[in-house]
Formats: structure tokens, sequence, C-alpha cells
């Protein structure tokens, strides 16, 4: 989480494109450091002189290293929870190769990951690039980069970057190795970050005035049951028992489900809740659904409302899920026709 002054300056580079945002620890109680300590705005140069004891031999690569951890940049526009906050959780990687020809491919391959994870977790298209110049992650070679399109502002944001640094980390922390012919090289190497602000991304494309709208693949309750009924012991049990053999069949097919039956709400507030909570699925059995053996089922993404043959249920609503993810990124995919493409500054 901290890193001292001089750590951070051994890439004079590096600081210097974090320098306005990094924050400095100078006191400790009363009495001033002797050294002033940042707290963490990257990982680089708290990471690497330890590469340079791990790594001896061309069998010690390629190394690969994962991590989750907080972050703190000083940002000094407002804060927006999700998309630009002074501290924040993300997924960072570093790895190290033999060749230049590796860690490009593998800069390029994590792109691709992190791509996936929008496109097939949170139904959200992306735009693959590489940075100019001016905008490379600093001390990198490469900066692959992930964009995405806020149709409420007209805005790009940032998903998420893919770095490729060359050699210039490991000439400069001593990081190297030998090869099959006995000779030192240095490695080259390779880091990459996916922040919190993916969620925010995901809040504002595809929310709503109601709430959130959520992804079927990474909703917590990818379906929440609502029983309706009055004061009946009888019927009461009889839908909960309907409601079991539900229960069996999601679990069957692996659907994440929520079966909301507080007695202090009514069905008209359960379905209000639910829906600024964004669950993709609404299930709703009463008693005219028990007569006539089917169930009411409602689509948070479009709000539409379908009657369903309480045998054809189980296998309905994982098919339905998929369906809402595909009409989901449909949707967000439309939003992209406001994009222009420009070859040159002066189109721009």
């Amino acid at each position: 989480m901290f890193v001292s002054k001089s750590s951070l300056e051994t890439e004079q580079q590096h600081l210097e494109g974090f320098a306005p945002e990094v924050a400095w620890i100078t006191k400790a109680g009363s009495s001033e450091l002797a050294e002033s300590i940042a707290i963490r705005p990257t990982s680089e140069t708290i990471m690497y002189p330890t590469f340079s004891k791990w790594i001896r031999s061309h069998r010690d690569l390629p190394l690969k290293l994962n991590q989750w951890s907080n972050v703190v940049r000083w940002e000094f526009k407002d804060p927006t929870p999700f998309v630009r906050t002074r501290e924040f959780l993300w997924q960072e990687g570093h790895t190290a190769h033999a060749s230049e020809a590796e860690a490009k491919e593998f800069s390029l391959k994590m792109l691709d990951h992190y791509a996936s994870i929008y496109e097939d977790l949170l139904a959200i298209p992306v735009i693959k690039g590489t940075k100019s110049k001016n905008e490379t992650f600093a001390g990198a070679e490469q900066t692959h980069t992930l964009e995405l399109f806020i149709d409420a502002n007209g805005k790009a944001m940032q998903g998420a970057t893919s770095h490729d640094l060359g050699q210039r980390f490991s000439k400069i922390f001593n990081i190297w190795y030998e090869n099959q012919s006995k000779d030192k090289e240095n490695v080259w190497q390779t880091c990459w970050g996916f922040t919190t602000r993916s969620i925010g991304a995901m809040v504002m494309i595809h929310g709503d005035d109601k709430g959130l709208v959520l992804p079927p693949n990474v909703a917590e309750y990818q379906v929440v049951i609502v029983p309706i009924f009055k004061q009946d012991a009888a019927q009461k049990e009889q839908i909960n028992t309907k409601i079991e053999e539900l229960k069996y069949l999601l679990d069957k097919k692996g659907v994440r489900y929520h079966v909301d039956n507080r007695d202090t709400y009514s069905p008209g507030w359960k379905f209000n809740h639910w829906e600024v909570k964004g669950v993709p699925l609404r299930i709703e059995i009463g008693p005219f659904d028990l007569e006539k053996n089917i169930a009411s089922v409602y689509s948070r993404f479009n709000g539409e409302k379908k009657t369903v043959d309480w045998d054809k249920l189980g296998s309905f609503v994982p098919k339905q899920l998929k369906v809402i993810h595909n009409q989901m990124i449909r949707n967000a995919r439309k939003m992209n026709k406001r994009i222009k493409i420009v070859d040159s500054w002066r189109k721009f």
C-alpha cells in the first residue's frame, strides 16, 4: 500500500506520469518523516525489485503475477462514484518474458480477455485501440486500450488498458535471466489493469430512470420469485410448495435466485424494490397462476411480461436469461451509431 519516495523516483518518467495525482504521507503523528511515503498509485516500483530476485534462468519465465489491490490517485475534479474516485479497487497483472514477441503477444491477449469480460459478462461493446504517444502509460512502449461509449453524455470512457513495457523497467531494476546459451538478457515485461470503473460503466450504459438494469451473467440474483397470496393459510402453503418445486428446477439449471417471502411488504412494493435493484427476471406466483398451472415472468430490461406453462418454466428461464444478455448488448451497440470515424485532425 505504501512506497517510499526514493523507490517511486527510480523511474523518473514513470513518476512524472503520476506526479500530480500522488498522495504523500509526510508526518507520523506530530513527527516529520525522514522520507515522504507515497500511497500506492500503481505497483511497478513496489513489485519489480522482487522480480530481480526471483528471476535468474530462462526456466523461471514467463513469470505471471496477478493481484487485486487498492490504489490512490488524488483526483482534482469532482470525484464520481465508480468512475473517477480518489481510491479504487483494481485488478492488475504483471508479467516477464524471454522475448519481445512473446511480451507483445501477451499484452494483446490480456486486452482480449478484458474485452470478453465487458461483452460476455457486462453486455457492453468495446472499441479496441492503441493510445497515442502522449497518452501512453508512463514508462511503457505501447498502451493498448478498451474504450466504451456512454450514450447519456456522448463521451468515451477508458474501460481497461494493457501495456507493453519493453525492457525499460527490467534495465532499471536489473531484472535479467540467463538464456539457453548462458548469456544474460533483460526480460521483456507487460502490465495490465481493470478497475471498479467497469461497474460505473455498466450502470450508465444499461440503467434507466427506475434504477439498475443488471446483465444476467453478473447479477447476484438472476431471478427473484415473488409469491402473491392473501391471508389464506391453505393457499399460502400451496404456493410455497410450488416455489419449492421451482427452486429445485432452477438449482438444476444453475440459476441464481432469491425468494422474497417477506410478509411485511405488499407484492407491489416488492416489485418496485427489485426493479430498482435491477434483477433481470421476476417470477410471480399467485392464486390465478396456481389454478392455471402457469407463472408470470417479467423482464427488467424491456418490461415484457410473459405467461409460461409451469412444466416449461425450468427450461424457459435459462434460455430467457441468454436472450436478455443478447438484447442488452444489441441495444448498447445501437448507441455506437453515434460514433463517427475520422482519419485526420482536419476532419476531427
